[in-house]
């Protein structure tokens, strides 16, 4: 199985994507480094290079996120992350303030390993959020359901 990802394709993933990390609702033109193509499975855990399995992430959420498809919760549960193809932001985060609360153990999952409250994450949106860049128009319908 290819891990490849044509240009085309990349082109979909990026349009669809609304210029947001899939993840964290970032825009990119508020981020340092481009934003990246992510495997939603990674191709080590049988995912496909195709469309349906691929999103749009900044660097910080896919270095976090790695191969990874979920982890262990406190109660010793194995929960797996959030999936931007077939998850609603709005049915498992929400934004109060520069935070991004979990709602479920999906979010508590994706938040924790993604560190989407770290210190300087949170530091970033609430600079954003003062020069009214966060959050993107983009990002609101996805945060609204």
């Amino acid at each position: 199985m290819s891990s490849l990802i044509s240009e085309p394709l990349r082109l979909l993933v990026r349009s669809r994507a609304d210029g947001l990390c899939e993840y964290c609702l970032t825009y990119e033109d508020d981020c340092f480094f481009a934003l990246q193509i992510d495997h939603v499975i990674s191709v080590k855990h049988g995912g496909a290079a195709g469309l349906e399995n691929l999103a749009l992430a900044c660097i910080f959420c896919n270095r976090q996120k790695g191969s990874d498809v979920g982890t262990i919760l406190a109660d010793g549960s194995f929960t797996r992350f959030f999936n931007p193809r077939t998850d609603s932001w709005a049915a498992h985060f929400r934004l109060a303030g520069a935070l991004i609360e979990p709602l479920t153990a999906v979010g508590e999952a994706t938040a924790r390993i993604l560190r989407f409250n770290d210190e300087e994450r949170v530091a970033e949106r609430e600079e954003w959020i003062a020069q009214g860049r966060y959050p993107a128009l983009s990002a609101l319908a996805r945060m609204r359901g």
